[in-house]
């Protein structure tokens, strides 16, 4: 019997707010343990939360761009949970109102071939909606410790339908929310921080069968290529178990990435186990179109609607767009440069080769780089008007990249531009050049036009490298046409 699986993905994204969900205390990682606390934060007696609204207008960012119904008005709910990491005792959360409904996420399969671009497919969303992130535990070889500076910090919780079938999808399902969060500035979705966090909803069926099989809880997944291989392991656990005459039990588990391997936790919880109601000391809240509008003012374009944009406008291949848009900054990079140079490939190639490895040598961010999109422009601008050639021009990069020198600067300082020829002496050139190789000018009258580079390499040589490229090509075919 063969057998289908069913994944649905639950993603907890930190909001990146100045302040925490429901006080005024500072959000952020990497402080002293429990710094980042306040009366709120530790549940003391008679505190009182108070709502943060760029936390909501995040998530109703975050709504709009993956094409959510933004609720008219949503609730804050609690759910009731007995564990260390929350001193209440219960989340304040949402549960029957939340803020979005419905979306969907594009996504990317690998393709059949490297640097080809796969298939694209849209996953649908159940909901979004918007909680208090709680503490963290750190557990020790007699003793655990809890850490409430995480406590209270604004998480989105992204719920999928059960819609994807294979490891892979909800890799590049994961990957997709990774760059639409970086991309709207919802959130920076470092998953060592703990700002992207991911559990996995999965079964299996026999293929053709629509009735959903027993669920099992994956957690632990603290990367998204954990989540792709935890979730591939279970899916051949629960085969292996179904095999051999087991039954697949609801419960939650713990994956771990480093071993491979996976064991029970609990029993799942249901929604009746979390005995939700309505927070008592916090008011529903009303989404009125001209708060959409304000924020739907505010969305990028999105990264998928950005590489087809590059197809088309600036007609770059997939292996530049696929480096380029998952990167917003570096897609906005190359676009000035595009824009400046008139060379778009060009320009493409210069930065997804050329300066990208240099950066990454030197360890910087691309806002530290001393090459702006001007300087590309520029060479790529003397490049084609045949002012430097190609071995200048890597020269010229490599101290642009250590100076931050415009590149006409460089060439002349350094002597690196192409010499004016004497036309008589180049034709003489190409004349000689023609003569010496009767077999690449027979392949050329033969409809063969990349023979004529054959031709040029002894041009360049008797012109001790310096000859103008577009010259001797106009020169060589002008003489070719004439035999």
């Amino acid at each position: 019997m063969k057998y289908e699986a069913v994944i649905g993905l639950e993603v907890h994204v930190q909001v990146k707010t100045h302040s925490k969900m429901f006080t005024r205390v500072a959000a952020g990682y990497g402080h002293d343990e429990n710094t980042l606390t306040d009366p709120v934060v530790l549940a003391l007696p008679g505190v009182l939360p108070v709502m943060n609204k760029a936390a909501l207008d995040a998530i109703i960012k975050a709504g709009l761009m993956l094409g959510c119904e933004i609720a008219p008005v949503c609730k804050w709910d609690r759910k009731n949970y007995f564990y260390p990491d929350s001193p209440k005792n219960y989340q304040i959360s949402q549960y029957d109102q939340p803020i979005c409904l419905g979306g969907e996420v594009e996504i990317e399969l690998p393709g059949s071939a490297r640097n080809v671009m796969g298939e694209h497919k849209k996953i649908p969303l159940t909901r979004i909606h918007l909680e208090e992130d709680v503490g963290k535990l750190n557990h020790g070889a007699m003793e655990s410790l809890v850490d409430y500076n995480r406590a209270g910090t604004p998480l989105m919780e992204i719920v999928s339908e059960p819609a994807m079938h294979t490891a892979e999808e909800a890799f590049a399902y994961l990957t997709s929310i990774r760059n639409t969060m970086i991309y709207g500035g919802i959130s920076d979705c470092d998953m060592e921080k703990g700002q992207l966090r991911c559990d996995a909803n999965i079964s299996i069926r026999p293929v053709g069968e629509t009735k959903l099989g027993t669920k099992v809880e994956l957690k632990n997944l603290n990367s998204i290529s954990f989540v792709r291989d935890g979730i591939a392991h279970e899916i051949a656990r629960q085969i292996a178990v179904t095999e051999s005459g087991g039954t697949i039990v609801q419960e939650t588990r713990d994956y771990d990435g480093q071993t491979g391997a996976s064991q029970s936790l609990r029993t799942k919880e249901m929604a009746h186990d979390y005995r939700y109601f309505p927070d008592p000391d916090l008011m529903p809240v009303k989404v009125d179109e001209a708060w959409k509008a304000r924020i739907k003012a505010e969305c990028p374009e999105m990264p998928f609607v950005k590489q087809r944009r590059f197809f088309d406008q600036y007609q770059v291949p997939y292996t530049i767009t696929s480096v380029l848009v998952p990167d917003r900054e570096l897609s906005d990079y190359f676009e000035e440069a595009a824009k400046l140079s008139g060379k778009s490939q060009a320009a493409g190639n210069w930065i997804v080769n050329d300066l990208l490895r240099d950066l990454g040598a030197a360890k910087l961010p691309l806002a530290d780089s001393k090459i702006k999109p001007a300087h590309i422009a520029a060479l790529v601008k003397l490049i084609d008007a045949g002012t430097i050639l190609n071995t200048a021009a890597k020269e010229i990069f490599t101290e642009m990249f250590t100076t931050g020198d415009m590149p006409d600067a460089i060439a002349d300082r350094r002597g690196l531009k192409a010499t004016p020829t004497d036309a008589g002496e180049l034709e003489q050139w190409c004349r000689d050049s023609i003569a010496a190789n009767e077999k690449a000018l027979a392949e050329f009258k033969g409809g063969k036009d990349s023979a004529i580079n054959a031709f040029k390499g002894p041009i360049m040589k008797a012109a001790k490298g310096k000859a103008n490229p577009k010259l001797v090509d106009e020169t060589l075919r002008k003489l070719l046409a004439s035999m």
